[in-house]
């Protein structure tokens, strides 16, 4: 089946839906049996589909986590209450004191503090790399080296790794890759197909789609799907029935949502790259965004998440820009029907080993469902009082 057809069919078996069109809710922390037979029965099947306790999940949980494995192509998908949760639920279910990490530089700042702030606790070392370095990381591999961390696009600065690479120097150590995958949804990349071990998501993002509910999900290959399944399960990592349901509800518009929104975003980031303000547009699709070769090579498509980096201004302006917006809305996240708009500032203090020039303000952009001429507009009202601001 073609992607939309997936995401139209996936996880909609009898055995989760009992023949109506949306697997229903089934909220549960007890589940009672008739007998020991049948509770011992249930129990041999309590880690593949057969509810044995709620933390273990229902037949709601179940129908988004098929769903969501056969889309990335793994063999099985852990659920999280946020994405940070499945990347560090994902991390610990690997690491083990005395370990070594390797961590993309450009990674989610979470990720970055849970590296410095928590694993350093456990005796877990970490070493950042550039995201550009490609066959150059087999230079970077301790013999301790337990597990490559990826993230590409990277987090705010839209790098693009050369991932089939990086993995197949990472195996020849015998090291795990783990992959951020969110700006890619389940349907713009193949991460099992270019040698991850296992992708996560922020499901809040795209998966969701609607800005209301907080999840997180890691699907994992055949050779690691036991080991993160039963040690997200000892960390006591779970979701409700009711966001498990929504996030499956969103997951049905999946691939229209992205696709307008892709379009959408490029409609506005050719606009801004004609701007005499915009140094230049950081979007993995344009030619100026670092590892685009990449992306052109490993992506099926885009989405709706951007940066613009613009030429030296004064905070006032940059103050005067964001505000007072019509249209993008000033918050944090990303991957609903709305559009956002967010100044970051800071960027050199959370780079290790890439330069960040601080001069050039960047702007991170999420374009939504809205028409783009309306967005436009909104945003050159915006630079009029940027011009206004400047000294």
């Amino acid at each position: 089946m073609k992607k939309n057809t997936q995401i139209v069919s996936l996880g909609r078996d009898k055995q989760f839906s009992q023949g109506v069109v949306n697997p229903p809710v089934f909220r549960a922390s007890s589940i009672i049996f008739d007998d020991l037979a049948a509770m011992h029965q249930a129990s041999k099947g309590k880690c593949d589909g057969q509810m044995f306790y709620g933390r273990r999940g229902t037949t709601t949980h179940f129908a988004l986590q098929t769903a969501i494995a056969e889309l990335e192509g793994g063999a099985g998908t852990a659920l999280f209450p946020s994405g940070t949760a499945a990347i560090s639920g994902t991390l610990l279910s690997f690491l083990r004191a005395g370990d070594h990490l390797l961590m993309v530089d450009s990674v989610y700042e979470p990720t970055r503090d849970l590296c410095e702030q928590l694993l350093t606790g456990f005796g877990i070392t970490t070493t950042y790399y550039d995201p550009l370095i490609g066959a150059d990381i087999a230079a970077l591999i301790q013999p301790n080296t337990k597990v490559v961390f990826l993230e590409s696009p990277g987090s705010i600065t839209m790098e693009i790794q050369d991932v089939p690479t990086i993995c197949d120097i990472a195996h020849q150590h015998g090291c795990i890759t783990l992959l951020d995958n969110t700006w890619a949804s389940p349907i713009n990349s193949r991460p099992f197909a270019m040698g991850v071990d296992i992708s996560i998501q922020a499901a809040t993002k795209y998966i969701v789609g609607h800005s209301d509910v907080m999840m997180g999900c890691a699907t994992a290959n055949a050779k690691y799907w036991r080991q993160l399944q039963h040690n997200s399960y000892l960390l006591g990592q779970c979701v409700s029935a009711d966001d498990a349901y929504l996030a499956t509800r969103g997951l049905r518009t999946l691939g229209v949502r992205l696709a307008q929104q892709a379009n959408n975003a490029l409609q506005v980031a050719r606009w801004l790259e004609q701007r005499p303000e915009v140094d230049h547009i950081r979007h993995p699709a344009f030619a100026t965004c670092p590892g685009h070769e990449f992306f052109a090579r490993d992506f099926s498509g885009a989405n709706g998440l951007f940066s613009m980096v613009l030429k030296p201004a004064t905070p006032q302006a940059l103050s005067a820009f964001i505000d007072n917006m019509t249209h993008f809305k000033l918050g944090f996240s990303w991957g609903g029907f709305e559009s956002l708009i967010l100044w970051i500032s800071g960027i050199e203090k959370i780079r290790s080993v890439t330069h960040w020039d601080a001069s050039l303000p960047l702007l991170r952009l999420h374009i939504g469902l809205e028409d783009p001429a309306d967005l436009i507009d909104d945003l050159a009202r915006a630079f009029e009082r940027f011009h206004l601001a400047q000294p």
